[in-house]
């Protein structure tokens, strides 16, 4: 798909993956709504890159078609969406008090599996009542964010990992769906990447999750997952898959 003109909606675009990619679609010409709980941080994202920034609550639906709807206003309906946004808390099944809270479970599954897919069927609407472009007919590309915690989660990570190999899951029944339509739904399963998340960590201790990774061992650069949004968007043969990103890297069970 080509990104010149194309307008493009990234979720959790105020840091980390998200803010790197909308940074790289606007550098391929692309006009890009920058969409975040965090709106100071969103618009500081869409300053940078000529942007629009949305506050976005990912998981509330009339939240997610108010900012959709802002979007289309601004740039037209959307062709591409990159779905960043997600958290990660750590707690174990059974801890020192007990057992985990339901309500903790629940909100990280909310937010990353029940947030993507939110975005995700409001994007894939307007698509599919977009004219089709290219030789192949293409009407729009999706780009959502797993974790090789969907694989390989650690103790401590069961709802993280639920949440992210729920996005794994959806992936191929989503794009046969959505394949007559000319809309594509891919997913990027990301390692251990310096995010600030990441960054809070003491330096030490970055480095030696760096040196875990086969290779290259370090921590993958935000720029890194940037780059292969944007080689998914320009390969049209890549549908209904995962990517791993992670160096090789199969994470200990702890």
């Amino acid at each position: 798909m080509e990104l010149q003109g194309c307008p493009a909606v990234v979720t959790g675009g105020a840091s980390g993956l998200g803010a790197a990619t909308a940074e790289a679609l606007a550098s391929a010409g692309a006009k890009v709504a920058v969409l975040d709980l965090n709106e100071a941080a969103a618009q500081a994202t869409a300053g940078r890159i000529g942007g629009i920034a949305v506050r976005c609550d990912v998981a509330d639906a009339a939240s997610g078609e108010s900012a959709m709807q802002a979007a289309r206003e601004a740039h037209g309906a959307a062709r591409l969406l990159v779905n960043c946004a997600g958290i990660g808390t750590a707690a174990r099944v059974v801890g020192r008090d007990g057992p985990m809270k339901l309500a903790d479970f629940e909100r990280v599954v909310r937010v990353n599996l029940l947030g993507t897919f939110n975005m995700l069927r409001l994007a894939a609407a307007a698509m599919n009542a977009l004219p089709p472009a290219g030789e192949d007919a293409e009407r729009g590309v999706i780009v959502n964010t797993a974790s090789i915690a969907a694989y390989d989660g650690q103790i401590g990570q069961t709802a993280y990992a639920a949440s992210k190999g729920g996005i794994a899951s959806l992936t191929l029944p989503a794009a046969r769906e959505l394949a007559r339509f000319g809309v594509r739904v891919m997913t990027i399963a990301p390692g251990l990447f310096h995010t600030p998340m990441m960054a809070e960590l003491p330096a030490d201790i970055q480095q030696s999750l760096g040196a875990s990774v086969p290779y290259p061992s370090r921590l993958g650069q935000p720029w890194e997952f940037a780059a292969l949004v944007l080689h998914i968007v320009g390969n049209r043969m890549l549908n209904g898959e995962v990517i791993r990103l992670d160096g090789a890297l199969r994470m200990a069970p702890r």
